[in-house]
Formats: structure tokens, C-alpha cells, sequence
């Protein structure tokens, strides 16, 4: 289930874009599996269509899902994303690493209250 929080510092596209791949990564969505269409999404959620289509955008850029006429937005496999950007996406995800732990020193975690979030978000994908 897919679920964003309008006090959320990220950005609506953000939070659909990451619930998104949260999906994917938990196995909840396969290749091949059809997205909502962007009208049922952006109804479900509440939002603008074309926040929702951006949001599909950013992942289509990703390689991660596709725009199939007569199917809508599907779940795909990049094969040169697999194979040849694993060095950008441990770049890109080593960025994202750093505002996390930025944002949980502003917030005033502890370094033990951060080790128990990451290890609870660790083995929701790598059980």
C-alpha cells in the first residue's frame, strides 16, 4: 500500500516515486505488474494527476517502469541499469544515505535510536 504524509518535508513526487520503489525492492511489485492508472492514483492519494505523473516519470527515467499503449505504466527490468549503473546508484544512494543521517542528527537521534532504525529498515528488504 502506497501512502504519503502531507507534513512530509519531501515532495509529494518524492514520496510516490520512493513508496514506488519501496514496492519494487520488497517484491510486492514484479516485472511485468501494471501500475494504477495516474487518474486512480492521484484519486486514491488525493493529489494533483500530474503530480502522480511526474512521479511516474522520474521512475520511467529510472528504467524502472515503462508507458505501454494499451497496458498503461508497467513494472520493467533495465537490464543496463542492472548490469552497467550500479556504481551511479551507489553514488545516488550514498547521497541520499548522508541527508538521512543528516536529517536524524538535526532531529536528535542518538547513534543507537539510528543503528535500530536502519536495521529495522535493513531486514524488511534483505530477510
Amino acid at each position: 500500500m502506497l501512502t504519503i504524509r502531507l507534513d512530509s518535508p519531501d515532495s509529494l513526487v518524492d514520496q510516490i516515486a520512493r513508496g514506488i520503489r519501496v514496492l519494487l525492492a520488497a517484491g510486492t511489485l514484479k516485472p511485468n505488474d501494471e501500475l494504477p492508472t495516474v487518474r486512480q492514483l492521484a484519486g486514491d492519494l488525493g493529489v494533483n494527476l500530474n503530480t502522480v505523473s511526474r512521479a511516474y516519470q522520474e521512475l520511467e527515467d529510472a528504467g524502472l517502469v515503462a508507458s505501454v499503449r494499451g497496458r498503461g505504466t508497467i513494472v520493467v527490468r533495465d537490464q543496463e541499469l542492472l548490469r552497467g549503473g550500479k556504481a551511479r546508484r551507489k553514488r545516488e544512494l550514498a547521497d541520499r544515505l548522508a541527508a538521512v543521517f543528516a536529517d536524524a542528527k538535526l532531529a536528535g537521534f542518538t547513534d543507537d535510536e539510528v543503528e535500530v532504525l536502519l536495521k529495522e529498515q535493513r531486514d524488511r528488504f534483505h530477510a
